[in-house]
């Protein structure tokens, strides 16, 4: 039995094209703000090392150590801010891909794929400047943040460096300067 031939249709043969033109865009894209980020990553960690940043920390005033956190709010901070703390690497591709997704729909930095490493190395060794590259950098950082350190210690780390608020920063200047509030307000009840 002899087989026919088919001829791509032009329309497929156009959008095959399209489809493979988009792919590679998107590649070069994705490398030019690999590239700037891990650099911004290596002038950051050139400048001070991740551990040099984690020693500061755990000689702070009022550090809290991980044993101390009550597990009700180690719970409720990780089910808030990232639900997939325990089992990824430092990145979290669902929550990134959900957030570039919205994103993109709204033309604008309007949410967040970061996790709690990520938000934590960027507390650390960048600006707060919503950046494609320095995303890019903290997924460098992150990285290397969770080779080096455990789930427990790397968070532990986040609730001493986060801002809570109020001029606040960590947990113990929070519930320091929280109870300072709550008191300042009772007495001006009288």
């Amino acid at each position: 039995m002899r087989r026919k031939w088919k001829r791509k249709h032009p329309v497929r043969k156009l959008f095959m094209s399209l489809v493979a033109l988009l792919l590679c865009t998107l590649f070069a894209v994705c490398a030019f703000f690999g590239v700037k980020g891990y650099q911004m990553y290596k002038r950051a960690v050139e400048e001070q090392p991740i551990n040099e940043r984690v020693e500061e920390i755990c000689n702070m005033e009022g550090f809290t150590p991980y044993s101390a956190l009550p597990q009700f709010y180690i719970a409720a901070t990780i089910s808030v801010e990232d639900r997939r703390f325990e089992e990824h690497c430092g990145i979290d591709l669902i929550a990134i891909g959900r957030a570039a997704w919205t994103d993109i729909r709204a033309m604008s930095f309007v949410e967040g794929g970061s996790t709690i490493t990520q938000q934590l190395v960027k507390n650390l060794l960048f600006t707060q400047d919503k950046k494609i590259e320095r995303k890019a950098a903290e997924i460098f950082a992150a990285l290397e943040m969770e080779s080096k350190y455990s789930k427990e210690e790397i968070f532990e780390l986040y609730v001493n460096t986060v801002y809570f608020g109020s001029g606040y920063y960590g947990i113990y200047q929070a519930a320091i300067g929280g109870c300072r509030e709550i008191d300042s307000s009772k007495a001006g009840r009288v």
